[in-house]
């Protein structure tokens, strides 16, 4: 229940990222609802010049807290198993998500900064960039969304 709301992405890692891709990134909110007392509704918007792009799938619990797999609606038949894992959050700053997709060739790997706010305190990036280093990722596989006057942050909502 602590973990539904409005989160912010601060921060992505992950071995499909290159240094090209840090432009791609505008800052974008992820909205997570618990949904029959079940499973979690999450819900993505992200401004791209003068629309907005939604996306959402639901995660799906296992059998070990906090733990999860992705079930995107309308997949197809023998789509890509995802599995994320909240690797630490203090509910109301900050969490740490770590999702592994198994593709027929290779292992995807996604680490995520969330923030209740658009600013965090060094420990949770660094935190961030220790998680990610532990996946075997470079800083050439960071990206972070420009909050210092574009998107959202513009916008007054940067609460």
């Amino acid at each position: 229940m602590q973990f539904q709301g409005e989160w912010f992405v601060l921060g992505l890692a992950g071995n499909t990222y290159k240094r090209e891709h840090r432009t791609l990134l505008s800052p974008y909110i992820t909205l997570f609802e618990l949904k029959n007392n079940s499973y979690f509704q999450v819900t993505n918007a992200m401004t791209r010049g003068k629309r907005c792009d939604i996306w959402s799938y639901a995660l799906i619990p296992t059998t070990k807290p906090g733990q999860f797999t992705v079930e995107n609606k309308g997949e197809r038949t023998g789509a890509d198993r995802e599995d994320v894992q909240v690797i630490e959050t203090d509910y109301t700053n900050f969490t740490l998500v770590l999702s592994l997709r198994q593709t027929s060739s290779l292992t995807i790997i996604r680490v995520s900064l969330l923030g209740r706010k658009w600013r965090l305190p060094h420990k949770p990036i660094d935190r961030f960039v220790c998680l990610a280093r532990t996946q075997n990722l470079t800083k050439n596989n960071f990206v972070f969304p420009d909050v210092t006057g574009n998107g959202f942050a513009a916008l007054g909502l940067d609460t």
